[in-house]
């Protein structure tokens, strides 16, 4: 089996946090979102090779990544995008995918920003035992957060119904970029996109396809995260951290009160600083500030400032003396 893990997108609703990094190596916890799916991906035999599919634009920072990372599994299958505008959507990119790296094997594809709280190969054993076309779906809870997905309507297991990005969701189960194909039905891409159809969202492609061919739904409980806006990515790190707070050694804390899901990276320096769900990068320094649910870059220097919902860039230098 190879695994494709999609990692091409430029998160514009994080900038400026995600303008010169992929989303995807946000830091969760000691680990990055796409690492906790590599090392899942690494620890399954049924999978023999990882393609990680992204832009012109972000594959050096992949080339790197993967150099440095204990995985062996993993290796870059770049698009040849270099601007959202020019992307021909996930599923050409995944069609592109399987031709430019001649893939003849049952194919799962997994999202490198998707946070998920079951195992992957809990995933790859329903795949295999049903031998069809298999999705990942989870009860969002909201009708409102369902408008945003692909939403899908079971019987028993099977999809019955497909409809992406509804105005009017029926129900509270979507989909989540969590796929797997037997090898026989990646033929489908092309033909797919040979008759016109959407090569965007891939529940376009799920749409279709489960007219076509029996298609299950892997339902699973607990946590998932699409770590596309900075309350998820804050909410993501909260449920890893689950009300603890993460310092590195070699920050500097002095009169600093941390307070629940707070992530604080290396010779970060905080003084007279109330945090509280909150990442703040390295080298960062914060002086008589109060930070909530705020990401701050790396190299950033903060003084007397009140902040609640903020993004600020990195080595951005931001003082408020005395109203000035």
């Amino acid at each position: 089996m190879k695994a494709v893990v999609l990692a091409g997108g430029y998160a514009t609703r994080m900038w400026p946090i995600t303008k010169h990094r992929p989303k995807m190596f946000l830091p969760i916890g000691d680990s990055t979102v796409i690492d906790r799916i590599f090392a899942e991906l690494e620890a399954d035999d049924r999978i023999d090779e990882v393609f990680v599919s992204t832009n012109e634009r972000f594959a050096p920072d992949f080339e790197a990544h993967l150099a440095d990372s204990e995985f062996e599994k993993p290796r870059l299958s770049v698009e040849d995008t270099t601007e959202e505008d020019d992307k021909f959507g996930v599923v050409g990119a995944l069609a592109q995918l399987i031709d430019r790296e001649n893939v003849d094997d049952d194919l799962l594809v997994i999202a490198g920003d998707n946070l998920i709280s079951f195992d992957v190969a809990d995933f790859v054993d329903y795949f295999e035992d049903h031998g069809a076309p298999t999705l990942a779906a989870y009860d969002v809870g909201s009708r409102e957060k369902a408008k945003s997905y692909g939403l899908v309507e079971l019987e028993d297991e099977r999809v019955i119904d497909f409809q992406e990005k509804p105005d009017d969701p029926n129900s509270t189960l979507v989909s989540i970029a969590c796929y797997a194909f037997p090898q026989d039905s990646l033929s489908l891409f092309p033909t797919y996109l040979e008759e016109g159809n959407n090569p965007d969202e891939p529940g376009w492609f799920i749409q279709w396809l489960q007219n076509r061919e029996a298609t299950y739904a892997y339902t699973f409980d607990g946590a998932w995260f699409d770590i596309g806006t900075p309350e998820s990515y804050l909410d993501a790190v909260g449920w890893h951290l689950d009300g603890d707070s993460l310092v590195a050694d070699s920050a500097t804390l002095e009169n600093a009160s941390v307070g629940d899901n707070v992530h604080v990276m290396g010779d970060v320096t905080l003084e007279n600083t109330d945090l509280d769900h909150a990442v703040i990068f390295p080298d960062a320094t914060v002086r008589d500030a109060d930070i909530r649910r705020s990401i701050i870059d790396e190299g950033t220097h903060l003084e007397e400032l009140d902040l609640a919902g903020a993004l600020i860039g990195a080595h951005t230098t931001i003082t408020n003396h005395h109203g000035e």
